[in-house]
């Protein structure tokens, strides 16, 4: 049996993010001693484990953190079966997540060695663009907003894309598909305007000590990693509690 400070050092969080968890169902309720003390068990234990592994991944974008959460909340109802099923789902969405974002990686890989490559003189409204890339006005008015993107002007003052414009914005698009940080983006394009003998992986991964904010986007492919360790992870410990 456990005080709440007890629990909270052997699960290695919080007390109030205890009482918190178990306010939102995260663990079984909580039974009360004579004199109104919370009094925990290796139950509780267990599951406050599980949630910490778990939340371990900061990763909130692609329904990670929701997926998450399910597993939580699953256990906390000590529906551990499914809690597993659940995070071998969350397992698969995690490196589904981690190709995807290697895949980016080789997008722009392929893109460095056909950089310098002759290319038409074709030019695009900014319609023309969205319509081509299938994204709106408004994410391409954001990418320029961010520095990922300088469009030359005409005479009149209009934009015109041309094709070198173009293969920057797939570039972006394949990026932030994969949910690469704005920052993390503009790193690596900011690197390859210098050299193209890069290791784009590393770049992207990578946050430059000059920038201020650095959120786990910008570390994607580490906090991937990390999370796909915590779902592995989060799968032991509930086939011990179904053995």
């Amino acid at each position: 049996m456990y005080q709440t400070t007890e629990i909270a050092s052997k699960a290695g969080i919080h007390p109030n993010t205890v009482r918190i968890y178990e306010e939102w169902g995260y663990i079984s309720p909580v039974p009360r001693a004579d004199n109104g003390y919370r009094i925990y068990s290796d139950l509780h234990l267990f599951q406050l484990l599980v949630a910490r592994t778990a939340f371990r991944c900061e990763i909130v974008q692609g329904q990670i953190r929701e997926k998450a959460r399910a597993i939580v909340q699953a256990s906390g109802r000590e529906d551990f079966r499914t809690a597993i099923k659940l995070a071998e789902d969350y397992l698969t969405h995690l490196e589904k997540e981690h190709i995807r974002a290697l895949e980016a990686i080789e997008l722009v890989e392929k893109w460095l060695d056909g950089k310098d490559s002759l290319i038409s003189a074709e030019t695009y409204t900014r319609n023309e663009v969205a319509q081509l890339l299938e994204v709106s006005n408004e994410i391409i008015r954001n990418w320029e907003r961010n520095g990922l993107l300088t469009v030359p002007r005409l005479p009149n003052g209009y934009r015109r894309y041309t094709e070198k414009e173009m293969n920057r914005m797939k570039i972006i698009r394949s990026l932030r598909h994969a949910h690469y940080s704005m920052s993390a983006i503009l790193r690596l394009l900011n690197t390859t305007e210098k050299s193209t003998e890069l290791n784009v992986k590393q770049v992207l991964d990578t946050p430059a000590e000059y920038e201020d904010i650095v959120t786990v986007t910008d570390r994607l492919i580490h906090s991937l990693e990390d999370a796909i360790w915590s779902a592995r992870e989060v799968i032991r410990l509930l086939n011990q509690a179904v053995r």
